[in-house]
């Protein structure tokens, strides 16, 4: 396609579009000029502040490691999928990377909200766990089984057909689905799975160049096109947005463009966020750079859109809604008051992280966003929200299908 539509349809899919648009949004909001939210900036270093003090204290040497899929699978100290991997034989350092971004992949796209009822019990180590803790362990022993492999003899990969032929009911019993422990979604993330699977069988030229069709085949592609260069974080982005545009349904298509996490808003245009894909974007260099490959540019890539920390800046009164009854009933995330929150949220946390780093004393040590994410306003989205509300939902209340935040 060449056509001018086409063209700024293929200008969404990129972090540098998802940046432009959330600044955009904030200097509305400045302004006063969004129709949904208000924004207040002074109180902006009371966050920094309280985002500081929790990093000390869940990382007292200030080690904070980078926000990543792969934190989810550490639990009281014990790396489940290190163990996991110690005990395989690797033929070489790229076919354990084919295996990570497998799991990555796969994990990163069963992982938006789970609800606040459902929870995972693991009979390997006792540990029960809820939300993106509990859906990464389980998707993580999914994984172990072999049940996204069609190699019986190869249990630790995924490979398209097996992905195209995931079954709700398969999905269900792996995550321990019941009435009793209801999944948030869980049909959408089975579906999202074969989706992915077919989308991979039709691209053997990203998906297939030293192995069947699979997720883990875009570690090749990626250093196929690094050419012995580092790689900059910006394209594995741009990539994954390429290849996997098409698993995304009832999502905005533009001149045929599928747009993925980006959504038109009636004064704002299209605002993209892929989410997921950045969170997966973050969750595949830690892969890349174990295999050799360098990766630069990590600042290209935004912070995360999520209820989390976009909690966090509503909790803390830098954001609030203009309509005072908004907390009260529900709204869809293709809706404005939606869009308007998550690209401030996108906005707000480049605007927060240097306050961090410098209350932490660490602004000139290059302690980027990927860090104060980890460190971090994730979990101090999480934190407030439990001290203001017992079941530690967020304050605003957003329907998903599973697939989006």
């Amino acid at each position: 396609m060449t056509s001018r539509t086409s063209e700024h349809a293929r200008a969404l899919l990129n972090a540098a579009a998802v940046r432009s648009a959330a600044n955009r949004t904030l200097e509305r909001a400045i302004a006063g000029d969004l129709a949904e939210w208000s924004v207040d900036l002074e109180r902006l270093p009371a966050v920094a502040d309280y985002v500081a003090a929790l990093t000390r204290e869940r990382f007292p040497q200030l080690d904070v490691p980078m926000h990543a899929r792969w934190r989810h699978f550490v639990f009281g100290g014990r790396d489940l999928w290190q163990e996991i991997a110690r005990k395989h034989r690797w033929p070489d350092a790229a076919a354990r990377a084919r295996t990570a971004f497998d799991l990555a992949i796969t994990s990163v796209l069963l992982d938006a909200g789970a609800g606040s009822d459902w929870r995972y019990s693991d009979a390997a180590t006792g540990i029960v766990a809820t939300r993106s803790e509990g859906l990464a362990l389980a998707s993580l022993r999914w994984f172990e089984t072999g049940a996204l492999s069609a190699y019986p003899a190869q249990p630790l990969r995924a490979d398209a057909a097996a992905l195209a032929a995931v079954t709700a009911q398969s999905l269900n019993t792996a995550f321990q689905v019941s009435s009793a422990n209801p999944l948030v979604g869980a049909e959408s993330r089975a579906a999202l799975l074969n989706r992915l699977g077919r989308v991979i069988q039709s691209r053997p030229d990203v998906f297939a160049r030293a192995d069947a069709p699979r997720p883990g085949g875009l570690f090749d592609a990626l250093v196929e096109r690094a050419a012995g260069q580092p790689v900059r974080a910006g394209l594995v982005l741009e990539l994954l947005l390429d290849t996997l545009g098409p698993i995304w349904t009832n999502r905005p298509v533009l001149e045929g463009v599928p747009l993925g996490d980006c959504w038109p808003h009636p004064a704002l245009g299209y605002v993209p966020f892929h989410k997921l894909s950045q969170w997966l974007a973050y969750s595949l260099i830690e892969p890349l750079e174990a295999a050799g490959v360098r990766v630069t540019g990590l600042d290209e890539l935004t912070g995360l859109p999520e209820y989390r920390n976009g909690g966090l800046f509503v909790d803390m009164g830098v954001l609030f809604p203009r309509d005072a009854a908004a907390f009260r009933k529900p709204h869809a995330v293709a809706t404005p008051f939606v869009i308007e929150l998550r690209a401030l949220t996108v906005a707000l946390l480049d605007r927060v992280a240097p306050l961090v780093g410098e209350q932490l004393g660490l602004a000139n040590d290059g302690y980027r966003l990927a860090r104060v994410l980890e460190g971090g306003t994730w979990a101090a989205g999480r934190r407030i929200a439990r001290d203001k509300r017992s079941d530690g939902s967020p304050p605003f209340h957003i329907t998903s299908d599973g697939t989006v935040l």
